[in-house]
């Protein structure tokens, strides 16, 4: 199987392989390579520029099936995509799907750390000897009172975020999927009956989106999920308009 991978999903899969192998070897060494490749908000302290592209071959390494099903829906939407689009366009719409991913992910927490940082300073913090120490680690900091500790601790807990994973653009190619294939049935394997992709994929983008919405309890970049399914959408509509005898 593995042989008749088209070659960008191909590299992809090696790629993310890659990357989450040498991170399991540096974590055993103290090294923490999704605090430095993963992607921090854009008005982080943290953020640096190549984090736009490395954080999407990153994943969680106390959660292997993180990596586990973004790579079995590389394989086998990814690959299906690629034989049909060829190497460029397939290409493009991934890279681009997980850039919009990052980009809605980030439009909210931006916007929250600027919000934090005004109200720091009106509490009379320093925000550059703030951004220092957790630049610098392990963060500690004199607390004036209680309102105080909880902008701290929020604006500290905001900035040391981090979105890594494939998922982003895995939803794009879900996304990209169910509008050019929405009557292809598929099965999961713990539910015995064919559901058409439109339904299923359908489905699953609408949870993501409730999630998005009204779950904020556990580390998934829900928001993510739904910016990377947007711009696949974004891409396939535009593409069926001005390319109809190309596309399918």
């Amino acid at each position: 199987m593995f042989k008749n991978l088209p070659p960008v999903t191909k590299n992809l899969l090696i790629l993310n392989l890659m990357f989450y192998i040498v991170s399991l070897v540096l974590a055993s060494n103290g090294i923490n390579m999704n605090q430095k490749l993963g992607s921090h908000y854009f008005n982080s302290v943290l953020f640096e520029p190549y984090q736009i592209v490395t954080h999407m071959f990153m994943h969680s390494l106390t959660d292997f099936f993180h990596i586990l099903f973004n790579m079995l829906l590389l394989v086998m939407f990814g690959s299906h995509l690629e034989k049909i689009w060829g190497a460029k366009r397939y290409f493009i719409f991934y890279v681009s799907c997980g850039f919009g991913a990052l980009v809605l992910y980030n439009s909210i927490g931006v916007w929250q750390i600027m919000e934090l940082k005004n109200a720091l300073i009106a509490d009379g913090f320093n925000i550059a000897t703030l951004n220092n120490k957790i630049l610098s680690g392990p963060f500690e900091y004199a607390i004036h009172s209680d309102q105080s500790e909880y902008l701290v601790n929020t604006y500290v807990g905001m900035s040391i975020s981090t979105i890594a994973g494939a998922s982003g653009a895995i939803f794009g190619l879900l996304a990209g999927f169910a509008l050019l294939f929405p009557n292809t049935p598929l099965q999961l394997l713990f539910i015995p009956v064919p559901i058409k992709a439109k339904y299923l994929i359908g489905g699953y983008l609408a949870f993501e989106v409730y999630n998005s919405l009204y779950n904020s309890g556990d580390q998934i970049a829900h928001l993510a999920h739904v910016g990377g399914a947007i711009v696949g959408i974004i891409f396939i509509l535009v593409w069926r308009k001005t390319d109809r005898q190309n596309f399918y």
